[in-house]
């Protein structure tokens, strides 16, 4: 029988909806500092199976939700291509500014050997879990890790991103399509290793206009959906087009994934009329109502259930929990999900 987290993402509601959060293992808790502080540096937890196994499990021991997303960072992938990572305090990751002769530097045949730390911590996180939590592994999607490539980090606008798609379109095509061959063999990895479902991040998706994000962020989507499918087809991916707002809907149709997530901005009422059934919904409580907690929270919570009550629905934020959360909002938030909004 299947988890309840697989199940709902399959496409069968289930009430009280299950229940994880992005970034559920971070700086909020106070065993993940201590951790990472023992790690020395953020590629070494990473890639140390023993502390990426139990910085994944953490939450999941404290909190008891019904996934454990895998502790890991979208842009290990360019870094397991050979492509040059840091992460520097303050500032986030820091990457060489890829140029068009950057891409045949991209090595696919090291992916295998490169994360096999990753594929480790995999199998001591699914020794590590209970019989009703689902593992979750992730990758960012080609976009969005190719616009961390381009910009040489983060960005606001991610301008450059966009003006070599625009001026450059096969030298960026060409980027696109080795980097999701490698989400491909990325996320194929996790799933024999021991994930249960898999999450596409396109955290940058809703930056382009609606002819580039067809082509750029539900195409590759299309094609990594399609390839897992063939190879795992009971395995469901989760597409997760940050701040795609009248987009979900092309996005679900066009990829085919089996779960769309929905970023704090998005009306869980319009998402579930453009997206249909059985495709299901993930979010998107507001971090910062997660943060205030209390009453606010609450409301919150009752609004977001009640929305998609009768929907496939995971619960989940909009984005990543804030590092200034207090762990106890966190369980009240799961406290008064499982209760269907109920408060004691």
């Amino acid at each position: 029988m299947a988890k309840k987290l697989v199940s709902v993402l399959r496409g069968t509601p289930s009430w009280p909806p299950p229940l994880w959060l992005m970034r559920q293992a971070g700086r909020y808790l106070p065993e993940y500092r201590a951790l990472r502080a023992r790690a020395g540096d953020f590629i070494t937890l990473c890639t140390t199976p023993e502390l990426a196994a139990e910085a994944t499990l953490q939450p999941v021991r404290r909190f008891g939700m019904d996934g454990a997303i895998l502790f890991s960072d979208i842009l290990i992938l360019p870094w397991a291509l050979g492509y040059g990572l840091r992460f520097a305090d303050g500032e986030g990751p820091v990457l060489p500014r890829w140029q068009p002769e950057d891409t045949a530097g991209l090595d696919l045949r090291r992916l295998e050997v490169a994360l096999a730390p990753v594929m480790e911590a995999i199998a001591r996180v699914r020794v590590g879990l209970g019989e009703d939590t689902a593992l979750i592994g992730f990758a960012g999607a080609p976009f969005t890790v190719a616009c961390y490539m381009i910009e040489g980090g983060g960005s606001k606008d991610h301008a450059r991103t966009r003006a070599i798609a625009y001026r450059e379109p096969r030298d960026f095509e060409h980027l696109l399509a080795v980097l999701t061959e490698a989400t491909i063999t990325s996320l194929a990895l996790q799933i024999e290793a021991g994930a249960e479902a898999v999450m596409l991040f396109d955290s940058w998706a809703g930056v382009l206009p609606t002819s580039l994000f067809r082509q750029y962020v539900a195409n590759p989507a299309a094609r990594i959906k399609s390839a897992l499918g063939k190879q795992f087809p009971e395995v469901p991916v989760i597409g997760f087009p940050r701040l795609a707002g009248g987009q979900l809907g092309l996005y679900a149709a066009i990829s085919g994934v089996d779960a769309v997530g929905m970023d704090t901005a998005t009306d869980p009422a319009l998402a579930a009329s453009l997206v249909a059934p059985p495709v299901a919904l993930q979010g998107n409580l507001d971090p910062v109502a997660l943060l205030a907690g209390g009453a606010p929270m609450i409301a919150e919570v009752r609004r977001l259930l009640g929305a998609l009550r009768g929907r496939a629905h995971v619960f989940n934020l909009g984005h990543g929990i804030l590092p200034e959360t207090p762990p106890a909002h966190v369980a009240e938030l799961i406290a008064l999900v499982r209760s269907g909004g109920e408060t004691a």
